[in-house]
């Protein structure tokens, strides 16, 4: 090959791999946010005692979420409420079991939607999520029947991320973190080793968030997680100054049906009870 054709084909795979680069800064966040954008249905359909709420953000949007109400006065969670911040995919109706759950073990529940997702608008982001979640903060902070030292954050997956960031804005009474990632470029690695993911417009440092945090912290994962690896939730665990617990199900995948059921709730009820005077 001549000189000159091994300089077009050096010229030829840069601009390939710069079109990739492009592309991929540009797309990056379809990557990243997976949300089922139909209107999910009243919340008294599917919950029965629950409302449909809305939350204003400080940059103007207006978010359907969905406030369910504790129904055992005998479980670990009575007296206590729960800000729950789902994962990347879905809407708050895939997260109606849970909330059932967490009512019969006592527990009240804000079911958030963010931006985007659940027929609100907008489009999502790590700003963007983090808003929505100080406007969940303050429409709790403004219910009579939510007591603010018995505030509880649940975050899953990618809503990990979401309740540790409010967290070191407003500590909580404590945190569960179910299935969390140390930040947003290493589980990206995982995924997409192609990518350059340090050009991730979000970021999401979570292990190094926590670490700064004085919040009574539980962790949450299954060992066969193939997509936030469960190394990384134990980073996230060791980095917890307080810890409450660790706990590892053993072979459950990310999104197992027990990942949204009675294991995490008992955990939660475990924190809440070691929360109590």
């Amino acid at each position: 090959m001549s000189s000159g054709a091994v300089v077009r084909t050096l010229l030829v795979a840069a601009a390939i791999v710069t079109l990739l680069a492009v592309a991929a800064w540009a797309g990056q966040r379809r990557l990243i946010y997976l949300p089922d954008t139909s209107a999910p249905p009243m919340a008294s359909v599917v919950l029965p005692g629950a409302e449909d709420v809305r939350l204003n953000t400080s940059d103007g949007y207006e978010l359907g979420a969905w406030f369910v109400p504790g129904r055992n006065p005998a479980g670990p969670g009575h007296g206590f409420t729960v800000l729950f911040a789902p994962g990347n995919g879905g809407n708050r109706l895939d997260r109606a079991p849970l909330a059932a759950t967490l009512a019969d073990a006592g527990f009240a529940t804000l079911l958030i939607d963010y931006r985007g997702y659940g027929a609100n608008p907008g489009r999502p982001s790590e700003q963007g999520l983090a808003s929505d979640a100080r406007a969940a903060l303050e429409y709790l902070r403004g219910r009579e029947d939510v007591d603010e030292n018995r505030l509880l954050y649940l975050g899953e997956s990618l809503g990990s991320a979401v309740v540790t960031a409010l967290a070191a804005e407003s500590a909580p009474a404590g945190m569960l973190l179910r299935s969390p990632f140390t930040d947003l470029a290493a589980v990206g690695r995982v995924h997409y080793p192609f990518l350059p993911t340090s050009l991730l417009r979000d970021r999401f440092p979570v292990a190094e968030t926590v670490a700064r945090l004085q919040v009574p912290v539980t962790v949450v994962y299954g060992t066969a997680d193939t997509i936030v690896p469960p190394e990384q939730s134990r980073a996230v665990a060791d980095a917890a100054p307080h810890l409450v617990e660790e706990v590892a199900l053993p072979g459950l995948e990310h999104n197992d049906p027990p990942m949204f059921g009675t294991p995490v709730v008992e955990a939660l009820g475990r924190l809440a009870e070691s929360l109590r005077p």
